[in-house]
């Protein structure tokens, strides 16, 4: 059976803030050992008094249990045989927390010996709600507790060991502060600055980035080597530098650098010298396992990044945690990365494995669990620094079409809480969504902890007949992944059970796992993985974990992926209905919720329908009418939308810039589109704005358009935007969806269910002509499944719109380039919204016949279908 995911280590255990008094010697208490018959736990104190506290664990024999529920009260374990408890008291003056760089009390558990066993550790207050957590398999196992202040109490559960015990460790962080400066030097854009026992080192970079680095031991040092940035980029050597008297100065082609006096600071400015992109107000400070930066906060500056952050796209007045935990719900953070984004107009990236804690208050600190600063610099906008950091740490990977149709999770062979299967049992499941007319795009068939497979191959090909792929889970690792792809396997999907604490161990995981697709067939590689670090959106998919179904889940999810965006991450996604509960109704209002997520899967096989608490499993068409039908009409029309979605992955692997996005990304100086109403909508493109029901109702309100003229997809009203749209009326089947005019949509026709069976000699556009000017969009095309594209193998097709006052013009440039499968002719179909009833349709220049054209007088469309054309001459449609 499927396990629920366990929490996982952050990695090298420090912890995320400091304090801000001066350096205290260190001292240590040791606790109680474990004594036969006593029931209270160990315990020790943090104070002024007492820095760090250590103590000793039974030996374990074996493993236990595998959750902290599991473990029996203390006084039905007094010597700790099931599992190991510790109480730790801490108390710290008020504002200890407020500015330093590790952020609360540090605990690990380092083991005695056996490396690859397994302890795993959660931290409850005193009031019995968990607060921290390392459950994963590294060593040590480490965490923080937040701004701790109080009793708290440690349990570790003994989930897979041998013969091992540990030693547990929790300190309260020192901090020292840089001084004044005392060496400045260096040329052709490399300088080195020193202040006292600190020392600094600026690079200047092509492109108009800058790396700074510092570190107390004056050692420049690089733990993520090339892992997560693979190639260092060019040196821009071609800068000087000046003495302005209370700073140094350095001159790039389009920013100035300045290095503060007295005392050591950094401030990066325009060319003017005059205009602030990010400047330090305090100096650089760094703690017994930490170091902060310190900025200045604009009048009005935005904050965005930090990764997949459950629930919320921006962050101004926010503390985001940037580390990797299994919380799924709203507030986790299982896809961190170390990168933010400003309205001030630049991102960093923070080059390191360590976690860290983001605070955007009055004064922006960001800390990581490292005594090392290792901050990339990129100035420009939000989307062009979105670029800059994907183009250093990988662009977003470009997916096989399939892998944009939905996918279908189970475990099919000897799985209990299905009653006796076999892989080839998935076969049937396959054949549902075929009488269903239901896409489908891959399936995973064993998915579920400990469940197998068998007729490999077999299953494979069953999957291919059906116009699906075969897809393989995995909770230990990837060794058989070249037999499983020579016998057809084309998915990975990969697992917190192995691929460790999230950070570096998750992300060779997930470049593996991609390469050894490639590696051993021609297709391209498609892998879904869950805890990741920066770099992932070049070989995963980031799915959000395991969640139990409410409304609330369904309203959180809308933020977390188009935040999840503004830090390059252009596929996240989280199961549709979630895991472990079922409801007809909120299936149905997440599925709408997701139609133009650029990934989409559903688990089946491990929930309870939410009322009746019986096993249900989640297919689609499980809930028979009108659910099947509602769910075929969303799934369709996902399915329509391929080559819409399919372009705007490829732009994605060009630009770094998914397509799921938060109004702000495109409408940045509107301020309402950080409001509390934009967040719950996003755009897909920049021509659809999506605002799903997340509640128990008919209506939704507050739905916000920003400028422009958007029609409604279903109704074909028009609105002027910015507007806010209260009362809209959206039963079950409606999902509230407008489209920009201007927009020109490619489409497959009506009734496709698969990119295999799909019509290739037809196309269609929609297209959104209420207002007078000129647009155009370029369609992308390849095989769709192999990597030929990277050398060329592809087509794009320009179509450009003129609408004024005697109707449209629409020109359909010839589709340039070839690859392997492309249609040498096609026949299209416009649907053009919003203009008036023409007199005539013309297709270069020659009257079509009133068969081939129709105007819709309630829905204000006029649809033209032109004849089959040679997809390599370009043609001119009028509508007047």
């Amino acid at each position: 059976m499927r396990r629920l995911h366990r929490r996982q280590p952050h990695r090298r255990a420090r912890a995320l803030a400091a304090w801000t008094t001066a350096a205290l010697a260190a001292a240590l208490l040791a606790a109680p050992a474990h004594q036969a018959g006593a029931a209270t736990p160990g315990s020790g104190v943090l104070d002024a008094d007492h820095k760090s506290v250590t103590w000793q664990s039974p030996t374990y024999p074996s493993g236990t249990v595998d959750d902290p529920k599991k473990c029996p009260a203390p006084a039905d374990d007094p010597d700790g045989k099931t599992c190991d408890r510790f109480d730790l008291k801490v108390s710290v003056p008020n504002g200890y927390w407020s500015d330093n760089p590790e952020g609360g009390v540090p605990v690990s558990i380092e083991w005695a010996k056996q490396p690859k066993d397994d302890f795993d550790m959660y931290v409850y207050d005193d009031a019995g709600k968990q607060v921290a957590s390392s459950a994963g398999t590294a060593d040590p196992e480490a965490t923080v507790i937040p701004r701790a202040d109080g009793t708290y109490h440690v349990v570790v559960v003994p989930y897979d060991v041998h013969d091992n015990s540990f030693v547990g460790k929790a300190y309260l962080p020192e901090t020292t502060d840089a001084g004044n400066l005392t060496s400045f030097k260096g040329d052709d854009g490399s300088y080195t600055v020193a202040a006292g026992d600190l020392k600094a080192k600026a690079d200047f970079l092509k492109g108009g980035g800058l790396r700074l680095q510092a570190d107390p031991s004056g050692d420049f040092s690089d733990p993520a080597g090339s892992q997560i940035v693979r190639k260092q980029p060019a040196a821009d050597t071609r800068t000087t530098s000046f003495d302005a008297g209370a700073y140094y100065g350095i001159r790039s082609a389009g920013a100035v650098l300045r290095v503060y006096k007295k005392p050591l600071r950094f401030g990066l400015y325009k060319a003017d010298d005059k205009t602030r992109i990010w400047q330090e107000d305090r100096p650089l400070r760094w703690s017994t396992g930490g170091m902060r930066q310190s900025l200045e906060r604009g009048a009005d500056e935005q904050f965005f990044g930090g990764g997949e952050q459950n629930g919320s796209f921006s962050h101004r007045d926010k503390t985001v945690y940037v580390a990797n935990n299994t919380d799924w719900n709203e507030g986790g953070y299982p896809n961190s990365q170390p990168f933010y984004l400003s309205s001030a107009g630049y991102g960093v990236y923070r080059n390191t494995f360590a976690p860290g804690v983001y605070d955007f208050g009055p004064s922006v600190h960001t800390g990581q669990q490292e005594r090392r600063l290792d901050a990339y610099y990129f100035v420009g906008d939000a989307k062009r620094v979105i670029g800059a950091y994907t183009g250093l740490v990988g662009k977003p990977f470009m997916p096989p079409v399939y892998g944009l149709e939905p996918g279908d999770a189970d475990c099919y062979l000897h799985n209990a809480n299905q009653g006796e299967r076999h892989t080839l049992d998935s076969l049937k499941i396959a054949d549902g969504y075929v009488d269903n007319q239901l896409p489908l795009g891959w399936m995973l068939v064993n998915d579920g902890y400990g469940c197998g497979y068998e007729n490999l191959a077999e299953t494979a090909k069953g999957l291919q007949d059906h116009g699906a792929e075969l897809g393989l889970w995995t909770q230990d690792g990837i060794d058989k992944l070249a037999e499983q792809v020579k016998a057809g396997q084309r998915v990975a999907k990969l697992d917190v059970a192995w691929v460790g604490n999230g950070y570096g161990m998750a992300l060779d995981a997930c470049d593996k796992a991609k390469a050894g697709i490639e590696d051993n067939s021609d297709a391209r590689g498609f892998v879904w993985m869950p805890v990741s670090w920066a770099g992932a959106q070049r070989c995963a998919v980031l799915w959000s974990g395991d969640q139990k179904l409410s409304w609330d889940f369904i309203r959180w999810q809308i933020p977390t992926y188009a935040g999840a965006t503004m830090s390059g991450i252009a596929y996240n996604t989280g199961d549709i209905g979630s895991i472990y509960s079922h409801d007809a109704k909120m299936y149905a209002r997440d599925l709408q919720a997701k139609t133009f997520l650029p990934a989409v899967m559903t688990m089946d096989g491990w929930a309870k329908d939410i009322t009746t608490g019986k096993k249900i499993n989640q297919q689609p068409w499980v809930d028979g009418e009108p659910y099947t039908s509602i769910n075929r009409k969303y799934l369709q029309l996902r399915e329509r939308l391929m080559p819409y979605l399919y372009t705007l992955a490829k732009q994605a692997s060009d630009t770094g810039v998914g397509g799921v996005r938060p109004l702000w990304l495109e409408y940045p100086k509107d301020a309402n589109t950080l409001d509390a109403q934009a967040k719950y909508e996003y755009l897909a493109g920049d021509d659809f704005l999506v605002a799903p029901v997340y509640k128990d109702s008919d209506t939704r309100d507050g739905i916000y358009l920003p400028k422009g003229t958007w029609t409604d997809y279903w109704t074909g009203k028009q609105y002027k935007g910015p507007t806010t749209i209260d009362g809209y009326h959206a039963p079950i089947d409606t999902l509230p969806l407008f489209v920009k005019s201007g927009a020109i949509v490619p489409m497959w026709p009506k009734g496709t269910t698969s990119w295999k069976n799909r019509d290739k000699g037809q196309l269609g556009y929609d297209v959104y002509a209420s207002e007078p000017g000129h647009n155009a969009y370029t369609l992308y095309e390849d095989d769709g499944v192999t990597r030929k594209f990277k050398e060329g193998a592809s087509a794009t097709q320009r179509v450009t719109v003129d609408t004024g006052k005697h109707g449209s013009v629409i020109n359909v440039g010839a589709s340039k380039g070839s690859y392997a499968g492309k249609a040498s002719e096609r026949a299209y179909t416009f649907t053009v919204h919003g203009a008036a009833a023409p007199d005539r349709v013309t297709l270069d220049g020659r009257a079509l016949s009133a068969t081939s054209w129709s105007y819709d007088e309630k829905t204000g469309v006029t649809t033209v279908r032109t004849p089959s054309l040679s997809t390599s001459r370009a043609f001119e449609l009028r509508l007047g």
